[in-house]
């Protein structure tokens, strides 16, 4: 019986892996679409978010029947409430990634990123596709100390985000009101997500070691 169920465990963190894999899909084609001006990528992302929002029920369902039926003691109890949790993030991964994509889409024909800045968003974007592949593989692995080491990707992102409100706050500005807001909206929407990848991958070293890797992160 107890075979089965961590089984059934297995399965439950093959499901988040795999719905990491589709927010990893969405912030690329975000990004392809935010870029290029590609409508049509960018209403890709949109409906796509269904995928992931089904993905999320398939999840729940699962970690709830665990719940009601396996009854789990206290180690395994930890793993599913970690699993709740942490589909909850990469769903929220998802929304912000179709973000991305609506501002795209509202500036077509037109790019929201102007040139200038057009090298610092793409490396932000770059940046939280890299720590959601990362996060699909921790996930998938249970590999605690990649994803202790998570927040240092992330550091670069800080550093980044905060380049963008340089750049548009600057007295030579040459871009408007509509462009900034663009800017900081699209900025603080790729922040968030690398924020949302780290707390995932904090889950995982608290389902690996029972510790909570938040609170000394938030100590740096």
């Amino acid at each position: 019986m107890r075979d089965a169920f961590h089984e059934q465990l297995d399965a439950l963190f093959d499901d988040l892996s795999a719905m990491a894999g589709q927010v990893r899909r969405a912030v690329a084609d975000a990004t392809t679409a935010l870029l290029s001006g590609d409508a049509l990528v960018a209403e890709k992302v949109i409906t796509g978010d269904l995928e992931i929002d089904l993905t999320r029920e398939r999840v729940e369902e699962n970690a709830f029947s665990l719940l009601s039926l396996q009854q789990p003691v206290a180690g395994d109890l930890r793993v599913v409430v970690a699993a709740l949790r942490m589909v909850a993030e990469l769903e929220r991964m998802g929304d912000l990634s179709v973000h991305v994509a609506k501002i795209a889409r509202l500036r077509v024909p037109d790019l929201a990123v102007p040139a200038s800045v057009q090298p610092t968003l793409g490396r932000m974007a770059k940046v939280a596709e890299t720590m959601t592949a990362q996060v699909e593989r921790i996930i998938l692995e249970r590999d605690a100390e990649s994803a202790r080491d998570l927040h240092l990707v992330d550091d670069e992102m800080d550093t980044l985000r905060r380049a963008t409100f340089s750049a548009m706050l600057d007295d030579e500005w040459p871009h408007g009101v509509e462009a900034a807001v663009d800017l900081a909206l699209l900025g603080r929407y790729y922040e968030r997500i690398a924020d949302h990848a780290v707390s995932v991958a904090n889950r995982v070293v608290f389902v690996v070691t029972g510790e909570n890797p938040a609170g000394s992160a938030s100590q740096r």
